[in-house]
């Protein structure tokens, strides 16, 4: 089992990733990869020269269609591997209010949940990364 972390910040070019826990509607949006039979939380690898604010922002659309929202950081965090080693990202937290059409990307679809589906394609690290975000940002806030 991984264990997941969180720090307040880190150097810049350690974040190789960006999370964004999001809602609509009083629900948690995640997203079905079209190879995978599992829901995870939108979000991916920062691509070269991007800021991870940025990253955070596409990840969020190519993974949900997300047109217009609010978009806040919640922390850092890390995820310790196996080898002892710890990969870092950044966690955000969206409010959505309209998506467009899904892109044609990786995500097959989306879904909208009261509470995170049993199904997760992380189980170790996506519960511990949408608890801290809701801590951070209440519903409704």
């Amino acid at each position: 089992m991984r264990e997941v972390a969180f720090y307040d910040n880190a150097e810049d070019d350690l974040l190789k990733f960006a999370v964004v826990a999001c809602r609509y509607r009083g629900k948690w949006v995640f997203c079905k990869h079209r190879e995978r039979d599992t829901w995870e939380i939108p979000g991916g690898h920062r691509e070269s020269g991007e800021n991870i604010e940025a990253t955070a922002r596409r990840e969020l659309y190519e993974e949900t269609g997300a047109a217009r929202f609010r978009l806040s950081p919640v922390c850092v965090y890390g995820a310790k591997e196996e080898s002892g080693g710890e990969t870092f990202g950044m966690l955000y937290f969206a409010e959505v209010q309209e998506f467009f059409a899904l892109p044609d990307f990786e995500m097959e679809r989306i879904g909208f949940f009261d509470a995170p589906p049993e199904a997760l394609t992380y189980p170790d690290i996506q519960p511990a990364l949408l608890k801290k975000a809701e801590e951070t940002f209440r519903p409704g806030e």
